[in-house]
């Protein structure tokens, strides 16, 4: 069974940081690619960046410069690390893992992040 845990989520102010992690199980994880997405409400779940497994990253325009994707495999993590936080990344952030481009994302339960201006 793949179960993905996230973590880290919290209250951070305007300008300041924070890092989520990830924790895979059940799952091969060096084959998968890594995803972290968020959901803002009343708005639909976005792609925030993703790392492949070759660890090659891409990120939302919204987030470049700003925001760090890694993956630790001998941990089966991974991280999103988050600098200078804007009150609009503020959202219900979620970690996925995806075998391959014809399958489907598993999920995390989420992790909330809060920004204060």
């Amino acid at each position: 069974q793949v179960l993905l845990v996230e973590s880290g989520g919290g209250l951070a102010p305007a300008g300041g940081s924070l890092r989520l992690s990830c924790t895979a199980s059940g799952i091969g994880f060096s084959m998968y690619a890594m995803g972290w997405y968020r959901q803002a409400p009343g708005n639909q779940r976005e792609l925030v960046a993703t790392i492949s497994s070759s660890r090659s990253t891409d990120y939302a325009d919204s987030v470049k410069g700003r925001f760090t994707i890694s993956r630790d495999i001998a941990k089966n993590t991974v991280y999103l690390q988050m600098n200078n936080l804007k009150p609009e990344d503020t959202a219900v952030y979620y970690c996925s893992a995806k075998l391959g481009p014809f399958s489907s994302n598993t999920w995390g339960q989420g992790t909330q992040v809060t920004v204060s201006s």
